[in-house]
């Protein structure tokens, strides 16, 4: 990723994709590239643009935003980091586009500050946003589960499964470091491990899959 982190805006209304762009604009080292009215118009224009990051409007015409972001990450090579943008905290289709791939989730009326913050944590790749509201959703719809812990919790070691623990209260590479009592690119190398035996892009998905498996449980 270079410098500047580049931004598509997909949301059906124009006024929110022009305010979100006033905003984004106005900071350094973020650039507003393109925007979308539709699900199939974000698909379109993230292929033709490669983006960095997507905000992305759940409820949108034609296609909404969890298939949307299911396409773009299952047919765009090195993928952007998605954000969906969400009237209401608690909704189910929140958690259903976390769990098809988004890396976090934005309220419609985050301040300023919070939305710049948001976009550059997640290009970083480094941070769950917000991890109580991602328990909280968890816990609302993440349905039964399963009988059998599935093989990748058998397959982390102690040290993995502490890390993925830490993940998903929300600590960062050097915080995880900190309290392990580690290097900072061992912790990296270690969250690492855990995304690839969870099968996680990144780390929300992670802790998703980890809450949905009964690894970790709400509360």
């Amino acid at each position: 990723m270079s410098d500047v982190i580049r931004i598509v805006i997909a949301d059906d209304e124009r006024m929110v994709r022009t305010a979100l762009r006033v905003i984004l604009d106005a900071e350094p080292g973020l650039e507003v590239v393109g925007e979308a009215a539709t699900g199939a118009e974000a698909l379109s224009v993230v292929r033709s643009l490669r983006p960095d990051v997507v905000l992305m409007d759940v409820r949108m015409p034609e296609i909404d935003g969890i298939r949307a972001t299911e396409r773009i990450l299952a047919t765009v090579g090195g993928p952007p980091r998605i954000v969906v943008v969400t009237t209401f905290e608690n909704d189910a289709y929140v958690y259903e586009a976390l769990r098809a791939g988004a890396a976090g989730f934005l309220l419609k009326r985050a301040a300023a500050g919070e939305l710049v913050q948001a976009v550059r944590l997640v290009a970083r790749s480094e941070f769950l946003l917000y991890p109580s509201a991602v328990r909280n959703l968890a816990a609302a719809y993440g349905g039964r589960r399963a009988a059998m812990p599935p093989d990748w919790v058998a397959r982390l070691t102690e040290r993995e499964a502490e890390v993925l623990r830490l993940m998903a209260a929300g600590l960062t590479n050097a915080e995880i470091a900190g309290r392990l009592g580690v290097a900072a690119a061992t912790a990296k190398t270690h969250v690492a491990a855990v995304l690839a035996k969870t099968g996680a892009r990144h780390r929300t998905q992670a802790v998703i899959v980890a809450y949905e498996s009964g690894f970790i449980t709400p509360g």
